[in-house]
């Protein structure tokens, strides 16, 4: 007997048993209105987009794409945030280059972060083949400092019944950054080259690596 195109298709579509509730779901973007927030200048002229994301859910990768380019000398980044609870994150460079910052933010006596003191903080160059690690409790944004867009896969997991799909309320804490204007360092561009350049509304960073960039005024 005979198989039209039609019954083949749909022999495919049972074999694979896919299922496309979710697909209006898995693109997520981070605006500039969102982004001014976190930045070094809130009020610097920026792309309507920073950066976006193709969300995997639990069972697949999320794919991540920053826009090039700078806002008033510092380079695009992702939001930012701190994980809740023990959960680790791993990323993946596929495209371009860039910085990731990791920070951990102190404790007092009772456990209680102290928001605008690092206790360790790190900044790690970044390109295409590259695996970073986010330990639990390290707060982690990565960099754009290339000329062209710079992508990256993870493996953290998205819940598409979230309200804010850009976020992932349940597993991560973005409030402790946009309080503190971002992380204790921005990537600003400067000779040509990243560099990092101090946020004044930290006290102090205890322990710190630089990845070999240097700082400026």
């Amino acid at each position: 007997m005979r198989r039209t195109i039609c019954d083949i298709r749909y022999a495919i579509h049972e074999n694979m048993k896919i299922d496309f509730t979710n697909v209006p779901k898995h693109y997520a973007a981070r605006t500039h209105e969102k982004m001014q927030e976190v930045l070094m200048d809130p009020q610097g002229i920026g792309p309507a987009v920073h950066y976006y994301m193709i969300r995997g859910g639990s069972d697949q990768k999320n794919i991540t794409v920053w826009e090039p380019g700078t806002i008033s000398g510092e380079y695009i980044k992702t939001y930012g945030h701190y994980h809740v609870g023990d959960l680790s994150e791993t990323y993946w460079i596929t495209y371009g280059q860039g910085i990731a910052l990791l920070q951990k933010l102190a404790e007092d006596e009772n456990g209680n972060i102290i928001p605008d003191t690092v206790s360790e903080f790190k900044a790690v160059p970044v390109k295409a083949g590259d695996e970073i690690f986010m330990p639990a409790k390290f707060g982690h944004l990565v960099v754009n400092t290339g000329k062209t867009y710079f992508a990256t896969a993870d493996d953290s997991p998205v819940y598409f019944d979230d309200p804010d799909p850009a976020g992932l309320p349940g597993h991560a804490d973005y409030k402790p950054v946009q309080d503190m204007q971002g992380f204790a360092y921005y990537v600003v561009e400067h000779e040509g080259k990243p560099a990092l350049k101090k946020n004044p509304h930290y006290k102090a960073i205890r322990k710190e690596d630089l990845g070999g960039l240097p700082v400026v005024d």
